[in-house]
Parts: structure tokens; sequence; C-alpha cells
């Protein structure tokens, strides 16, 4: 496995490999970030990974300078699975004057997670823009877990005409259902053990759902109280189409229910799709 920091140094090693595949990380992986590297391997002559911590993405109040780096032990997990090439450039490397030009997605930037964190898809599109263009990979894979980042990621490969195939993986989840997460090492014990109710709480409006009612407010609303009486401060419970993430009409059938919600100092990320 290569260990590369350079963009120079990465485009002189792809220039032997150019069918290559691409999963761009934060590092600090787990076994949800294997699994999207073991999704990519099959699919190119060449896997490659990216480690960097994007401060684009980040609001000021965020933990960004928290944000776990383990850099070495990374490495060790991803060679262990026949990854090819690691690219892992400091912020210099990837930035290395003022990014003034920016990709500003439109229509779902500024809903559920863009609401909550303004800014943090135009980091998110900018920076894979970018990296899109150092590895110029033929496809990439991202986990659903974030369902709003990969459709943002989907529409600027779509409206842009990259030449990258996006796949998007399933959800990898720890037995008692939580998602897996690298922020999930935040939680004391009591609130790991408490973390699965945000499944739980999705799959009982998905039940809900599936009765044919509309009432999706209402609905909404009962799965945030229910949270709330066990700790959580929930910043939205929701049902959602799946292909723009707006509000379904009766006649949608191809829905998401999506949840966010702090519990302690971490704030865990959910969703579940569903066709009624």
């Amino acid at each position: 496995m290569e260990l590369i920091h350079t963009v120079a140094e990465l485009r002189k090693y792809l220039e032997r490999v150019p069918n290559n595949v691409f999963v761009p990380t934060m590092g600090n992986l787990h076994e949800g970030h294997l699994r999207l590297v073991e999704e990519a391997s099959p699919r190119g002559a060449c896997t490659v990974v990216s480690i960097f911590v994007n401060r684009l993405q980040f609001g000021p109040k965020e933990d960004f300078d928290r944000y776990p780096r383990t850099l070495a032990d990374d490495c060790k997990k991803l060679e262990s699975i026949g990854c090819d090439v690691v690219f892992a450039p400091d912020e210099a490397e990837l930035y290395p004057e003022p990014q003034t030009y920016t990709v500003q997605p439109s229509g779902i930037e500024d809903i559920l997670e863009g609401a909550v964190r303004p800014g943090h898809f135009r980091g998110v599109a900018t920076v894979v823009l970018k990296l899109f263009n150092m590895v110029q990979p033929r496809a990439a894979v991202f986990g659903k877990k974030d369902y709003q980042q990969c459709l943002v990621l989907q529409t600027m490969a779509r409206q842009l005409a990259l030449p990258v195939e996006i796949i998007l993986a399933e959800t990898v989840r720890a037995a008692d259902g939580l998602a897996l997460s690298s922020r999930n090492q935040y939680l004391t014990e009591a609130e790991r053990a408490e973390a699965p109710r945000l499944l739980r709480v999705l799959n009982e409006v998905v039940d809900a759902v599936r009765t044919g009612t509309h009432a999706y407010a209402t609905i909404e609303a009962e799965a945030k109280t229910e949270l709330e009486r066990h700790g959580w401060r929930p910043d939205y419970v929701t049902v959602r189409r799946r292909n723009d993430l707006q509000m379904p009409h009766d006649d949608d059938s191809e829905l998401v229910i999506l949840g966010a919600a702090r519990l302690g100092t971490p704030r865990l990320l959910d969703n579940l799709e569903i066709t009624i």
C-alpha cells in the first residue's frame, strides 16, 4: 500500500493505474469506512482512500480541532483489507491559498442538515470536487448514513457532468442497531446504551407511515417528543421524498425518514428508506 501526501506524487502514481475507485474520508476509520473500501475494491484497478479533516465543512463552534487524527492506525486498517493508495495531504497541500472559489449547492443546501449547520454542504461539495480533480476516479463510494450529503454529491456530479459514478453503500450498524460513526466514541457508557433509541424511533415512524396516514407533522412531533423524554435534543425527525428531500405529497411512494439529535455532546444521524 502506498501512503502519499502530495498531489504531484498522487498524479504520478495514478498515471500507471488510471482506472481507480475513490473513497473520501476524514480518517478515524471504523468498520463502516472499511465496508466502503471493500465496496470500492472490485470496481476498479486501484482503490484510493483519502484522509483529510476538512476545515471548510465545520462550523465555528464544531469539533474541527477535537476531531481525532489517527493516520497510523487508519493505514494499518486499510492495508489489512487491500487498499492500494492512501492520500493524506496536509491543509497547505489541499488549500495552498485561500479557497475563494467554492461549490454552492442549491435546492437542498439550506434544509435539514444545512439549516442546522450553515455552510456545511458548501464545504463538503468544494472539497469533494477538489479531491475528484486530484484523484480523477471513475467512481466514488459514499455511505447512506449521511443521506443528504449523498444527494448533494449525486446532484453535483450530474449537473456538472463529472465523469464520476457516485456509488451509495448501505449504512453499517452495530449489533444493537446504532449507525456506526466516528463521533460515537464521544458517547459515555450510559449514552451509548441509550443511543440505539434513535433507530427505534425512526422505525416507529416507518410503522406509522405504513398505516397509510399522511399526518406527517403529527408523527414527526411525536417522534421528537419521545426522544426528548429520554434526554435527547432533536434537531429534526422528518418524513421526506427521497429524490429531493422535500415534504412528500400524498401520492409520493419513495420516502426517507431522517433523524438528527444530540445525546450529551455527540450529535447522531440516521435514516431509513421506505417505499409505500
